[in-house]
């Protein structure tokens, strides 16, 4: 997959990516809006090049408040967002060029004010989904948000994704409308299952697999599970 490329489609206003853009960028500003007052820290996980956050904070009034990291393996990528952010003016946003499924990139940030987890949960498998989403519980600070992306192409995972978040403590802020052609969500931390605790270091939460090879993988499944039915 070309993960530069694939950005592309942010340049046609009318593209489900667009959209879906401008959904995210809707709940960072919401995420800042109420934010307490004070230092603020952000964590953007297979960052892309940045334009979520970055187009946010260029023209927010809480942008010389926060400190974010953006982490992306693509070089072509993360030297889009860092020039990007060298643009707006934006000296205290970082973009690291790294496994973002690594806990070692957090550590320092953690707990986080805003974790962004856009583009990932519709490249990993559930296992991983979920690993990821119990991890959130020490990235993020009690009354922090969390934002996050998933397609909604049949199985529609988005339902299961709000189920995990709920179950360890989140409280639902937004989720995207089903027909809306992408999945975006939002949700609290309220600190209210126990389970948090500090980041361990050293620990993967995920392994991206790409959803070109999930979706390969699937078909293949199901076509398997037709030959076996029909030998049956």
């Amino acid at each position: 997959m070309d993960w530069q490329a694939w950005h592309h489609a942010y340049d046609s206003p009318d593209s489900w990516l667009t959209r879906r853009l401008h959904a995210v960028q809707d709940r960072i500003r919401d995420a800042l809006d109420a934010a307490p007052r004070g230092p603020l820290r952000v964590a953007s996980m297979c960052a892309g090049q940045g334009r979520d956050l970055v187009e946010v904070l260029a023209d927010h009034p809480r942008r010389d408040d926060v400190r974010a990291r953006l982490v992306e393996l693509d070089p072509g990528n993360t030297a889009y967002a860092a020039e990007s952010a060298r643009r707006a003016g934006l000296s205290q946003v970082e973009v690291v060029t790294g496994d973002a499924s690594l806990t070692d990139h957090y550590l320092d940030l953690a707990p986080a004010d805003l974790i962004l987890i856009c583009g990932v949960f519709g490249n990993i498998v559930d296992a991983d989904i979920e690993r990821t989403v119990d991890a959130c519980t020490r990235l993020c600070r009690t009354g922090g948000t969390v934002v996050w992306t998933r397609n909604r192409h049949a199985p529609d995972r988005v339902p299961v994704v709000c189920d995990w978040f709920e179950e360890r403590g989140f409280e639902r802020l937004w989720v995207s409308d089903p027909d809306a052609g992408f999945g975006v969500g939002a949700h609290r931390f309220t600190g209210g299952t126990g389970e948090e605790g500090e980041l361990a270091a050293g620990r993967r939460m995920f392994d991206f697999v790409g959803y070109d090879v999930l979706k390969a993988a699937e078909a293949g499944a199901g076509a398997g599970a037709g030959s076996r039915g029909a030998g049956a």
